[in-house]
């Protein structure tokens, strides 16, 4: 924010607008500034902000201090914003701040138009109005000069432009060549270390000395995880129907195995189906083809169970956690607390808040359990209501 001015309306002849913007909010890097809802114009030569409600209060900032931009997509809570990086402060100027820290500001779309500012920014500096004007006027000795607007429908033509067209392609093409390249890098070393490893492995076995040391499994373990699903099931491979599901169910067991015993002992559907086809890379399947292999847990003697809770939710179970210990690792957590809320319980144990909801309405069924229901949410606290036999 020390590179913005004071402004007082178009002092240049030579300045146009380009593109204007309502409802838009600045930001000194990540800070939240008292800039918060203004009208953003961008001409030719600047970028400016004018508060909505106070019409004298406007700033500048010189589009000859932009060294790039890029568009941050709005999501659920945060509107899309434009970050726009600046070149190092040279020298002061007469503006709302004096020195910052930050060496990039960020314009908030709270009313969107981001994708239609940013071509027109985009145009604004490939044009660099401000160099002409430079060029022209050390021309001319130092009068006055006015350059002319761009007309409708003209491109830049001739072989100078062609050629610097083609030399923009180019370099696009090197850096993605480069990008491209520094992935296959890492993917290379990562690939030298596991054949590393194996080969340490390999030979310890042959040569019948097995202790191999904890840093060495921990690594073998982690490399393993990190390449996913080696083989996945696929129709192509294992047929249709049946046959197919009970092949996808074996793979799919094997895979949470150490997932639902990190996870407290169950998981929802939807968090298996997603961290299943992460794992299984290019073969996607479907959530239907996830539910009916679960399904066939039971009948394949699998470790795991396909449950629903009373309130629909579809989870997976191991049977390394029966029940009867999930109310009372639950009863005793909420024991320990006074009370709990789902979130609170999440937190503490590390779940979603679905889960743990499902947990505590659980022991509530289960009579350990009671809850208060009040205009600060579902809290549950211990069962002090338990009749005590004589």
């Amino acid at each position: 924010m020390d590179r913005f001015s004071w402004c007082e309306g178009k002092t240049d002849p030579n300045e146009r607008t380009i593109g204007v913007q309502a409802n838009v909010r600045l930001y000194d890097g990540e800070d939240k500034t008292t800039f918060d809802k203004g009208r953003l114009e961008l001409t030719n030569l600047k970028l400016k902000w004018m508060d909505e409600e106070q019409k004298n209060r406007v700033i500048a900032l010189n589009l000859s201090i932009v060294t790039k931009f890029d568009i941050e997509g709005a999501s659920l809570f945060k509107s899309a914003k434009i970050n726009v990086h600046l070149k190092k402060l040279t020298q002061r100027v007469s503006g709302p701040q004096q020195s910052s820290t930050h060496n990039y500001i960020k314009l908030s779309f709270r009313a969107g138009g981001q994708e239609e500012f940013g071509r027109a920014l985009r145009n604004a500096l490939s044009l660099k109005d401000w160099e002409k004007l430079e060029i022209a006027a050390g021309a001319s000795g130092g009068s006055k000069v006015t350059v002319p607007p761009p007309q409708a429908g003209k491109r830049h033509v001739g072989i100078g432009g062609i050629e610097r067209k083609m030399q923009e392609k180019y370099k696009e093409t090197d850096q993605s060549i480069n990008v491209a390249f520094k992935d296959l890098d890492a993917l290379i070393d990562k690939a030298k270390d596991m054949v590393s490893l194996a080969e340490r492995f390999s030979t310890k076995l042959k040569d019948k000395d097995v202790s191999i040391t904890d840093d060495e499994t921990v690594a073998f373990k982690s490399y393993l995880l990190s390449m996913g699903i080696d083989n996945p099931v696929t129709r192509d491979t294992h047929g249709t129907g049946i046959k197919y599901h009970a092949e996808l169910a074996k793979q799919l067991s094997t895979f949470l195995e150490k997932l639902l015993e990190d996870e407290g002992g169950f998981m929802t559907l939807t968090d298996v189906y997603c961290r299943f086809n992460r794992a299984r890379g290019m073969e996607l399947i479907s959530p239907d083809d996830v539910a009916n292999a679960a399904k066939l847990f039971e009948s394949l003697r699998l470790p795991m169970r396909l449950r629903k809770f009373d309130s629909g939710v579809l989870v997976i179970q191991s049977l390394s956690l029966s029940e009867s210990e999930i109310i009372k690792i639950t009863a005793i957590k909420v024991e320990e607390d006074g009370s709990l809320s789902s979130e609170e319980l999440g937190k503490s144990l590390g779940l979603a808040i679905t889960l743990a909801r499902e947990r505590l309405l659980l022991a509530e069924k289960a009579g350990k359990l009671c809850r208060d229901d009040s205009v600060e949410g579902l809290r549950f606290y211990p069962n002090k209501f338990l009749m005590v036999e004589p």
